[in-house]
């Protein structure tokens, strides 16, 4: 049970002495970075006429203004235990005056100057001066009372001791509303902004959704090398010694040998459905001979001729290729089941960090992505990678899709 003592207490615990001391320790921090930052603005201005001496500063700025920044959210982080998210750093390649012209045009290092020029140093000194005369008229209404006592001032002692009582309980509330006005503003112009948030939480989840693609991939060809190394081999065994009692025991009655003979045909026909899931979870031949050769055995599989066109002059990632090899798998199967078309041409292009694939046929056309679940299969398979997919298909033909998936 909290006591009205606990209360007392903890309004005057360590949390108080801390924000007394962020406040003290920002008065000397911010007047410094004021000063640094205005001396170089008005070097700047009284030889603008130099060039070279404005250019000198802005880089000097550029330079100083993180490292007061990261000064700022140590003492943020010391005394208040606000941690203050650090701002998206800027690309690094290219020339220097490149770096510079980022720098200058960015958002991020005008938000700091604005703090470390105006919104620091007023908040620092209004802090610093509201606390220190807090504090010691609270000391002096104190120190009265104790001294009016001493002489036998009697009642004329309870106004200065009420006071000073007064002052005692006010002042760890005007430092708590000092530094929650302090660390607001310091998050809003120190750390990074609403759309640098965005930004990062956007970032943070393609890179989640590349992550758990390429993780799906490998579970994928994990399943596909298990079957094919155990369940498929099994199943040709089987259909092996099946064969054999077939042309061997021919002397059985019919019945057992009609047993015998529909016991091969399903365990092959078992083999082949067996091989078909295999080749539709991850294709052997696309890990180990690549799209090219992957997709020419599609091609030939088909039920219709297929042209086929491949210029990739060096492979791309695995999960990259298995989603252009999926994509034109199922094109084909939806122009085989759907289409009524007498052929088909697949193109699959690299050209600047993006894989382009397209699947054309002379089908009837009317394709639509949101009438069936095909379609819209590929758009999630692409864009689980970042990549695009469009689908003309007018009445009447030809049907036209093409998928464009990043690769750099």
């Amino acid at each position: 049970m909290t006591t009205p003592w606990d209360r007392i207490r903890g309004h005057w615990s360590s949390p108080t002495w801390l924000r007394t001391i962020h406040v003290t320790a920002g008065v000397p921090i911010a007047l410094t970075s004021a000063a640094a930052i205005s001396g170089l603005v008005a070097l700047s201005i009284a030889l603008a006429w130099t060039v070279v001496v404005p250019l000198v500063s802005l880089l000097v700025l550029t330079w100083i203004v993180p490292r007061l920044t990261r000064l700022q959210r140590s003492r943020f982080a010391a005394f208040l235990g606000h941690g203050i998210p650090e701002v998206t750093r800027l690309p690094r390649d290219g020339s220097p005056i490149r770096r510079l012209l980022l720098q200058a045009r960015s958002g991020v290092l005008w938000r700091q100057v604005a703090y470390h020029l105006a919104i620091g140093p007023v908040i620092g000194a209004a802090g610093f001066l509201s606390g220190a005369v807090a504090w010691s008229a609270c000391l002096v209404a104190a120190i009265v009372a104790v001294r009016l006592l001493m002489v036998g001032g009697g009642w004329t002692a309870s106004l200065p001791a009420a006071g000073a009582l007064s002052l005692f309980v006010v002042v760890p509330w005007l430092l708590r509303g000092i530094t929650a006005l302090d660390a607001v503003a310091a998050r809003a112009l120190l750390g990074p902004s609403v759309k640098d948030e965005l930004a990062r939480r956007v970032e943070t989840l393609r890179e989640s959704r590349a992550e758990l693609a390429e993780a799906a991939d490998a579970e994928r060809r994990r399943i596909e090398r298990d079957l094919h190394d155990g369940t498929q081999q099994r199943l040709v065994s089987l259909a092996l010694n099946l064969g054999m009692a077939r042309a061997a025991f021919t002397d059985l009655p019919e019945p057992a040998r009609q047993a015998i003979a529909r016991s091969h045909e399903e365990a092959k026909q078992a083999l082949k459905d067996l091989r078909d899931v295999v080749r539709g979870l991850h294709p052997a031949v696309l890990d180990h001979q690549g799209l090219d050769a992957a997709l020419s055995g599609l091609a030939a599989r088909a039920p219709f001729p297929v042209r086929l066109s491949v210029d990739v002059p060096e492979r791309v990632a695995p999960v990259v290729e298995a989603i252009a090899f999926f994509v034109v798998s199922e094109a084909l199967t939806n122009v085989a089941k759907h289409a009524r078309a007498s052929g088909a041409d697949v193109t699959v292009r690299r050209d600047a960090g993006v894989l382009r694939v397209v699947v054309r046929d002379d089908g009837h056309g009317g394709a639509e992505p949101t009438r069936g679940s095909g379609l819209r299969g590929l758009a999630q398979r692409a864009g689980s990678v970042d990549g695009t997919l469009r689908v003309d298909s007018p009445s009447g033909g030809p049907t036209t899709i093409e998928v464009e998936l990043p690769c750099a």
